[in-house]
C-alpha cells in the first residue's frame, strides 16, 4: 500500500513538473526577451543593412505651382454684316483655311446698283454746275475790270461759284458712301486661320452686325488658368512653364503671357495666361491642360527622404540610431519636392543624424540597433563553374 501511495505521489509531481516546463517553453516563444534580459540590456541587436539608414544632406529643393485650364484661341475674329441685304454667296465651310484678305461670301444689298449710278450722275451734274460757275465767275471779274457792271454783280458770282463748289463735295461724298456700302456687300477674312463656325447660309436674310462667320488662329494658343492670391506673388510674366494637355503624350513648353490685375469676384484667385506656341496645328482649342511651374530654389537645405518621415497624431518624427540604440525624434518639416521626394527638415536631426531610410513597425524606443555591412555570399566548392562564352 505504501508502495502504491509513493507511485501516485511520484506520478503527480512528475506531471506537476512537466506542465510547468512546458508554461515557460511558451512563453519563451511569445516574448524573447524577459523583464531581466530587456533591463540588463541583453537583448539581441537589430540589424539594418547600409541602405536602410540615412544621413540628412543639403539639398536645393525647388517649389512648384500648379494650375489648370482650358486652351483658348487669342487671335479669333468673328466676320460680320455691315449692311442689311440677302446672303448671297459664302464660300468656306467649318475647318476652311483662309488668309486674311481673302473674299468669302458676297451680300447682295437692294437697289444697290441703282443708288451707285445715281450718285455717280449727282457728281457729274455737281461738276457741270461748278464749271459753269467758274466760267460766270471770270467774266464778271473782267467786266468789273471794265466797269461794265457793278461789283454787286461780281459778289453774287463768287457766292454761286462757292455754292457750286460745295454741291460738288457734296455729291462726291454721296458716291464715297454708296461705294461703301459696296464694299459693305463683300465679306473678307480678317485674319489668316481655320473657318471655326458659320452662322448663317446663303440665301439668307442678313441685318448689319449679325454674325456670320468665325475663324480662329490656331498658330498661337493660350491656357486660361487661375493660381492661388498665396501663390501668385511668386509668378511673373515670362517665367517658363511645362503644360500636360490631355491627349498628348508630351508635355509643351509655355511662358507665362500675363496676369491679371485683381482676383476673380467671389474667389481668391487671380487669372493667369501662359502662351503655348502651336506652328503645326495638333492642339486645339478647348483642349484642357495643367501647368507645371518649377521656381528655383536659392539656397541649400537640410533635407531626408520622404518615406523616413512618419505621423502620429499630427506630429512628424524620424527614427534615429545613437549610441548603438533606437530613438525616437520629433522633426519639424518645411519644403517638400515631391517629385524628388525629399523633406526639409528644419528642426530635430542634424547632418550627422543616423536615420532609418524607412518606417518600420514595432520599432521600441531604446532597443539595440547596430548598422551591418552587407554580406558577401560566399560561393559553395560543389556549385559547378559558370559556362565560359
Amino acid at each position: 500500500m505504501d508502495a502504491r501511495k509513493w507511485l501516485i505521489g511520484g506520478g503527480i509531481g512528475f506531471v506537476l513538473l512537466a506542465g510547468a516546463g512546458a508554461a515557460l517553453y511558451t512563453g519563451a516563444l511569445k516574448s524573447p526577451f524577459t523583464q531581466a534580459q530587456a533591463k540588463s540590456g541583453d537583448a539581441a541587436a537589430l540589424e539594418f543593412a547600409p541602405r536602410e539608414v540615412v544621413q540628412p544632406r543639403l539639398a536645393a529643393l525647388p517649389r512648384v505651382i500648379e494650375f489648370s485650364g482650358p486652351l483658348v484661341a487669342p487671335q479669333t475674329a468673328v466676320v460680320r454684316a455691315k449692311a442689311a441685304g440677302t446672303l448671297s454667296e459664302l464660300a468656306v465651310l467649318e475647318g476652311s483655311r483662309v488668309r486674311a484678305g481673302e473674299v468669302i461670301g458676297r451680300i447682295e444689298i437692294a437697289d444697290l446698283a441703282s443708288r451707285l449710278a445715281e450718285r455717280r450722275a449727282n457728281l457729274e451734274s455737281a461738276r457741270a454746275a461748278l464749271d459753269q460757275a467758274q466760267r460766270t465767275f471770270d467774266g464778271n471779274e473782267r467786266l468789273v475790270a471794265q466797269q461794265f457792271i457793278s461789283k454787286i454783280a461780281l459778289d453774287n458770282s463768287r457766292t454761286a461759284l462757292e455754292t457750286a463748289r460745295a454741291g460738288l463735295d457734296a455729291a462726291q461724298a454721296a458716291l464715297d458712301t454708296t461705294r461703301a456700302g459696296q464694299r459693305d456687300a463683300t465679306l473678307v477674312a480678317p485674319i489668316s486661320g481655320i473657318v471655326a463656325k458659320r452662322y448663317a447660309l446663303p440665301g439668307e436674310k442678313v441685318s448689319p452686325e449679325q454674325q456670320l462667320v468665325s475663324i480662329v488662329d490656331l498658330a498661337q494658343l493660350e491656357l486660361a488658368g487661375n493660381v492661388g492670391t498665396h501663390e501668385v506673388s511668386r509668378l511673373a510674366p515670362g517665367m517658363a512653364a511645362q503644360v500636360r494637355v490631355e491627349g498628348v503624350d508630351e508635355p509643351v513648353a509655355g511662358r507665362i503671357a500675363r496676369i491679371a490685375p485683381a482676383a476673380e469676384p467671389g474667389t481668391r484667385s487671380i487669372g493667369v495666361a501662359v502662351a503655348l506656341p502651336n506652328p503645326k496645328e495638333t492642339l486645339r482649342a478647348g483642349q484642357y491642360g495643367l501647368v507645371r511651374v518649377t521656381l528655383a530654389d536659392d539656397r541649400q537645405r537640410l533635407t531626408l527622404p520622404a518615406s523616413a518621415i512618419g505621423n502620429n497624431s499630427g506630429q512628424d518624427h524620424v527614427w534615429v540610431i545613437e549610441g548603438g540604440a533606437l530613438a525616437r525624434r520629433a522633426v519639424t518639416v518645411g519644403r517638400r519636392d515631391a517629385a524628388g521626394g525629399r523633406v526639409e527638415i528644419l528642426h530635430g536631426v542634424n547632418a550627422a543624424s543616423q536615420v532609418l531610410a524607412a518606417r518600420f513597425e514595432n520599432l521600441r524606443e531604446g532597443a539595440k540597433a547596430v548598422v551591418v555591412a552587407a554580406r558577401t555570399p560566399v560561393a559553395s566548392a560543389a556549385a559547378p563553374a559558370p559556362a565560359l562564352r
